[in-house]
């Protein structure tokens, strides 16, 4: 991925791309192609102080000019209220293989930076080859450093450092916090500044989403670097807060992570260049969570941290289908190591409390996780060992009754929630007001309960368990009452909830009753669902979560978070929904060249958002339902890249490799 200055001629265009790395326990970096902080969560070292969480802004950005004969070329763009710093007109070129890279030409000299991270440490890199010209030149760094909670903004009076400059290193602690930040560099001298800040740095990101959007940042000196004439000079900084480093040379540590991430790619054998995209985004999102000891899944960057739902959906397409079934395993384990009253945890808060458990469906995606896991490796060993008894005290309190007034009823189908609860994956709530009701018997909830119920009818059967009979029995039940109670005849699909009255609101939920493992529908009665959800839902980004044609419909997410909280399931597009779409068409009309080749059509969709949209690389978490479609919400989301992964690899890579072997 590459990109040449017709992508950044003004500022505001500039900052529309996005750029992301992760170091593998929550921690990240991250800014836009002309390095232009515009929102609170960027920064070039945002640590993760309790993997995956506490999370904390360290590093914000360097601040880089070039002085070539008195004259001051700055290469750093910003914004504060009223002013914008253009060094973006020096940027000649951005480039993203595995890690982003900025190319700068002033006068005759040029400079390529290269930023990576340290995998599994809170330790971000920046190395910088710079290409001498005719003149003596001196480039100038000087770093802006923080240390607040990432979701917030600092400012002067709430901030107080003390730093030290030594040989090669200086270093800084905030008074009243036992954290140390070193910042290494390989060249140059560094000038101590006392009590020096840069105010009002202006996040437009923030600004648009309605929150406070000024911050300021410590400024502990500079760094100046002599330039000789024709000389070609590698720097580099790194800067961390784990303490000790086993090595302080950037540019050993930035191939360290190349490395490692092109083994990644070649160990899922990705030879098109969109899986291997997609693989690379993957690895972004497991990471290790020290409270189990054992990898999770971050639901999304920048804000989420690792959810219940988001894992179990993603789970499939980031670690089967890039073939890291020993990740796959401590995931499973980790979140099994949670289960309360039968629910998988919900979300893990961010300052490490005790997860939240309000959610009727994650429980439930864990047997479609587990069911995948076993058709990926037929581990059915480890499943017996370490997940089984969690999966059979699951379905007892489903059956029995749990919190959230989660139970089974009478004719079989599940019934949860009330009024006052959002415990569907639609599930925005501003203050007390719920903003897609949907309490009583949710269609997918109850497609998730038959699927779980199948998959432990198979597993029962295969380790001896006398209950495979009860799965069996109570399955059948809920087929004759789901056909039964769901089916909407007048409009030709299912109801979206069963309560008080049925709603009749035209949503993608049902697709999960025609693309799980075991399907509930299938037949005409498929394929009507499937048109009706062809025509007023799909988009090229995946599919909206409310028919336009419903008076509740919201086309726009954007603004205040009270805005943006009503439209995030009432018509806002979810990439991730794409899975369960492709998945119904393949379960509805067979695999078929048409079907396969319609499947690729519809995945391909997403290739120029990943290669030349919102943050590079990545899939965002939802897009505006009307045209011309913004990508809104999260930059990179674990489901959106891990349902896009999961298919494309089932229906288009792994066929297009099969047709090349069998004709070579």
């Amino acid at each position: 991925m590459e990109f040449g200055k017709s992508e950044w001629r003004t500022y505001e265009q500039g900052t529309g791309k996005e750029w992301l790395l992760t170091n593998g326990i929550g921690g990240f970096a991250s800014s836009t192609v002309i390095g232009a902080n515009t929102r609170r969560y960027h920064g070039l070292l945002i640590a993760s102080l309790n993997p995956p969480v506490k999370r904390h802004l360290i590093i914000s950005n360097l601040h880089e000019s070039l002085i070539i004969d008195n004259e001051t070329f700055n290469l750093h763009s910003f914004q504060t209220p009223g002013f914008t710093m253009k060094g973006f007109y020096h940027l000649q070129g951005f480039k993203k293989k595995y890690l982003p890279e900025f190319i700068y030409n002033a006068a005759d000299v040029w400079i390529v930076k290269k930023i990576g991270m340290v995998y599994g440490q809170n330790t971000v890199v920046i190395t910088y080859t710079v290409r001498g010209g005719s003149r003596h030149a001196k480039l100038n760094i000087v770093p802006l450093v923080n240390f607040r909670d990432y979701h917030n903004n600092s400012a002067r009076c709430y901030m107080e450092f003390s730093h030290k400059v030594e040989s090669g290193k200086v270093s800084l602690k905030p008074y009243h916090l036992d954290v140390d930040i070193d910042i290494y560099f390989s060249e140059g001298k560094f000038s101590s500044w006392e009590n020096s800040w840069f105010f009002n740095m202006e996040y437009a990101r923030e600004k648009d989403r309605g929150l406070h959007a000024t911050e300021d940042h410590y400024m502990p000196g500079q760094l100046e670097i002599e330039i000789l004439p024709y000389e070609i000079k590698r720097i580099s900084i790194v800067a961390t807060c784990e303490g000790k480093l086993c090595t302080c040379d950037g540019f050993t540590l930035v191939e360290e992570e190349e490395n490692r991430l092109k083994s990644i790619a070649e160990a899922a054998g990705c030879d098109d260049d969109f899986m291997r995209h997609l693989v690379l985004a993957a690895d972004s999102f497991i990471v290790h969570r020290n409270s189990t000891k054992a990898k999770t899944i971050v639901a999304g960057y920048p804000w989420f941290t690792d959810w219940g739902r988001d894992a179990m959906i993603s789970f499939a397409g980031l670690t089967l289908t890039t073939g890291r079934y020993d990740d796959a395993r401590e995931i499973l384990c980790t979140f099994s190591k949670y289960v309360r009253n039968g629910l998988v945890p919900n979300m893990f808060p961010d300052e490490g409390q005790e997860p939240a458990y309000n959610s009727a469906d994650a429980s439930l995606w864990y047997f479609e996780a587990v069911n995948r896991f076993i058709g990926h490796t037929g581990d059915y060993g480890f499943v017996k060992e370490y997940i089984y008894a969690v999966l059979k005290s699951i379905i007892a309190s489903y059956m029995n009754g749990t919190r959230f007034d989660i139970k089974m009823d009478d004719d079989g189908l599940i019934r949860a929630g009330n009024p006052n609860t959002q415990i569907t994956w639609m599930d925005a709530k501003i203050g007390d007001y719920i903003a897609t009701p949907r309490h009583g018997k949710p269609v997918e909830i109850n497609a998730l309960w038959y699927n779980a119920l199948k998959v432990m009818e198979k597993m029962a059967d295969k380790f001896g368990d006398s209950d495979e009979g009860l799965y069996r029995i109570v399955s059948e039940k809920i087929k004759k009452s789901f056909i039964k109670e769901f089916w909407y005849a007048e409009g030709g699909y299912l109801y979206d909830v069963i309560g008080e009255t049925r709603d009749v609101s035209l949503r993608p939920n049902q697709l999960l009753a025609l693309s799980l493992s075991y399907p509930l529908i299938n037949g005409e009665k498929a394929k009507s669902i499937l048109a009706r959800v062809w025509s007023k839902l799909y988009t090229v980004y995946g599919l909206r979560t409310l028919s336009p044609d419903s008076p509740g419909y919201r086309g726009v997410y954007f603004g205040p978070q009270s805005e943006r909280d009503l439209a995030y399931h009432q018509g806002t597009v979810w990439p991730w929904l794409t899975g369960p779409f492709v998945d119904s068409i393949a379960n509805t009309y067979g695999l078929t060249e048409n079907v396969r080749e319609l499947i690729g059509h519809v995945l391909s969709r997403f290739k120029s958002h990943l290669f030349n949209d919102a943050c590079i690389g990545f899939i965002s978490e939802i897009f505006d339902g009307n045209d011309p479609q913004y990508p809104r919400g999260c930059i990179a989301q674990a489901w959106s890249v891990g349902e896009v992964l999961r298919t494309y690899w089932k229906y288009v890579y792994a066929t297009q490799q099969h047709k090349e072997e069998n004709n070579p």
